[in-house]
């Protein structure tokens, strides 16, 4: 690997990069403290109606339809605010 490449790719990265992956992993760190502290509250999640669940002898299927959505509505919400916070 050419050292004086990645020198040059990783100096262009401009602050804004920088300050969206802390945000990013600040999200993460939050998200894990939430499921940490309440997930025993947060058991619904992937049991709600609409969400697929097939169980045979070897063979079991679980396709969580309905929570995908619900999580896709509330992040394009938080997304919606964030953005016009920002």
């Amino acid at each position: 690997m050419n050292l004086e490449y990645t020198q040059k790719s990783f100096g262009n990265m401009n602050s804004s990069y920088a300050k969206y992956l802390m945000l990013f992993g600040l999200v993460l760190f939050s998200l894990g403290v939430v499921f940490y502290l309440f997930g025993d509250k947060l058991n619904f999640i992937g049991n709600l109606p609409g969400d697929i669940k097939i169980e045979k002898d070897n063979f079991s299927l679980y396709i969580p339809i309905t929570t995908m959505i619900l999580l896709s509505v509330a992040f394009s919400i938080i997304v919606r605010v964030v953005q016009k916070l920002w």
